[in-house]
C-alpha cells in the first residue's frame, strides 16, 4: 500500500463510495476515480459530495497538491446511513421513469427515507462577468430525483422509520431493498417509485442488508435480535436463520437474588458477499473485535474467526478483483487485510472460483481461528468505514501517469479520507 491520495473533508465523512461507470460526457480513465462521500453529524445539516481527481476540474483554480477536489455537493439533512453509486449494469439502463435520464449517473442514500440522486456533468465552464474572471462552476451537478419512505404505506415521502441501510441489485438495478429501525425489509423499483414488498425480517432493528450476487430473489439481512437471515421472495412465507449469536451468559448472582432478566443476543452490524464466491459472506456483532466468515451451505456456525482486531470493528468489504481477499477495520486505527481464498478454507482447490455451486463444501467440524492478517495499514485514527474501487486503468494526470493501474481501498477516520493502492 505505498502509493496514497488524501482528501480533507469539511465535515467528518462516513459513508463512502467508489464511482463504477465511467460517466456521463467524454469518455475518461478518470472518470472512474470518483468517491461519493457523507458526512455523519449529530444534526440536520449534512452533505453528501462527490469528490474527483485534483485535474477533473480543468480550468478551476485548485490549490497545489491537492489530490481530491469536490465536484458536486448538496444538502442531505437527516445523517446519511449509506451511500452508494448505480451499478455497472445501470449505464444505459432504459429507463421508463420521467425523473430519471439515460446518459446521467445515479446514486442512492438511506437516513430518513430511501433518496436517490441524479449526477450529471455537462463539462460547461462559466466565468464571473469582467474580463479575465475566474470561473465559479464546473459542469457537474447533483440533484435529489427521488424519495421513498422506508414503510411501504406511509402518507408521505419522509414519514416512515429511519432507514439503517439498503443494497442496490447488480443484475436488476431498478432493484433496491432497504432495511429498516421498524424491523421491516422493503424492496423497491426505483423505476416505478413502488415497493415490490415489504416484510417483517426480524425481531428487532434491521441493521444492514445485501443482495445475494447473481440474484434478483434472494437477500440476506442481520439485525439487533443476533441473527442473519435469508429471504427468497419466490417464497416470504418463511426465512432461512442462518446463523445467530450466541447470547450473553448473564452474571454471576447470589442463590437468594432475583433472577436477571435473560440478556438479549449480541447484535449483528453488517453483512457483506464475497463477490468472487457468494457461498461465503462475512459480518461482525456490535462491539466486538472478531469478524466471523459465513457459509451458506453450512448455517449454524461461522467457517473461519478472524481474531486480530484490538477493539471493536466497525466495517469490513471483500476485494471485486483478487478472490477471497477481506479488509476489516476498526477502532484500533488498523486495516487489516486477510486472505480467504478458497484454497485457506478449505483443504481442496477449487477449479472455478467464480461459480457459487463448484466451491467445495467446508467440514463444519474444522472451524478456523485466524489471527494473523496478510497486510495491515496503521491509520492516524479510528476508521469509520472503507470501500473497495473496481479494478481501475492507470490513469494520466498533468503530464505523467497520476495513479497507478489495480484496485483502490478508500479509508474514512475523520474528516480524511486515504485512498491506498492494494
Amino acid at each position: 500500500m505505498a502509493h496514497t491520495l488524501q482528501y480533507e473533508a469539511p465535515w467528518p465523512v462516513y459513508g463512502l463510495d467508489w464511482c463504477k461507470t465511467t460517466g456521463s460526457g467524454p469518455v475518461r480513465g478518470k472518470s472512474y476515480f470518483r468517491l461519493a462521500l457523507a458526512s455523519f453529524t449529530e444534526d440536520y445539516r449534512n452533505r453528501i459530495s462527490i469528490v474527483g481527481l485534483a485535474d477533473e476540474r480543468s480550468l478551476v483554480d485548485d490549490e497545489p497538491g491537492e489530490d481530491f477536489v469536490p465536484l458536486a455537493q448538496t444538502m442531505h439533512g437527516y445523517p446519511p446511513t449509506k451511500i452508494q453509486w448505480q451499478p455497472a449494469s445501470a449505464a444505459g439502463y432504459q429507463w421508463t421513469n420521467k425523473s430519471l435520464h439515460l446518459q446521467s449517473e445515479l446514486l442512492a442514500t438511506s437516513g430518513d427515507c430511501l433518496r436517490v440522486w441524479e449526477y450529471t456533468t455537462d463539462n460547461a465552464i462559466k466565468t464571473e462577468n469582467y474580463v479575465g474572471g475566474r470561473p465559479v462552476t464546473n459542469g457537474h451537478k447533483l440533484a435529489q430525483k427521488i424519495a421513498l419512505s422506508g414503510q411501504a404505506k406511509a402518507s408521505s415521502p419522509t414519514s416512515g422509520a429511519p432507514l439503517t441501510s439498503f443494497s442496490w441489485n447488480t443484475l436488476a438495478p431498478s432493484m433496491i431493498v432497504t432495511a429498516s429501525i421498524d424491523t421491516t425489509c422493503t424492496v423497491w423499483d426505483i423505476n416505478t417509485s413502488q415497493a415490490i414488498t415489504q416484510l417483517i425480517a426480524h425481531d428487532r432493528e434491521v441493521y444492514d442488508v445485501a443482495w445475494l450476487p447473481g440474484s434478483t430473489d434472494i437477500f440476506v439481512s442481520v439485525g439487533a435480535d443476533g441473527s442473519l437471515r435469508a429471504f427468497d421472495l419466490r417464497n416470504l412465507d418463511h426465512s432461512t436463520i442462518l446463523y445467530e449469536t450466541p447470547p450473553p451468559q448473564p452474571p454471576t448472582v447470589a442463590p437468594s437474588s432475583p433472577m436477571p432478566a435473560r440478556p438479549l443476543a449480541s447484535s449483528l452490524m453488517r453483512i457483506a458477499f464475497n463477490p468472487a464466491d457468494s457461498n461465503y459472506m462475512a459480518t461482525f456483532h456490535v462491539e466486538s473485535s472478531n469478524v466471523q466468515v459465513l457459509d451458506m451451505r453450512s448455517p449454524g456456525q461461522p467457517v473461519v474467526e478472524l481474531k486480530a482486531h484490538a477493539a471493536q470493528v466497525n466495517a469490513l468489504g471483500w476485494s471485486v478483483a483478487e478472490a477471497g481477499m477481506l479488509a476489516t477495520a476498526g477502532d484500533d486505527c488498523q486495516l487489516l487485510m486477510w486472505d480467504l481464498s478458497p484454497s485457506s478454507l478449505t483443504a481442496r482447490n477449487i477449479a472455478a472460483p467464480n461459480a457459487r455451486l463448484n466451491s467445495p463444501r467446508p467440514d463444519p467440524k474444522q472451524r478456523r481461528v485466524m489471527t494473523d492478517p496478510i497486510l495491515a495499514y496503521s491509520a492516524a485514527g479510528e476508521i469509520n468505514n472503507i470501500a473497495w474501487s473496481a479494478p481501475i486503468p492507470a490513469i494520466t494526470v498533468g503530464n505523467s501517469v497520476g495513479v497507478a493501474q489495480g484496485e483502490w481501498l478508500a479509508v474514512a477516520m475523520g474528516k480524511t479520507v486515504k485512498v491506498l493502492k492494494t
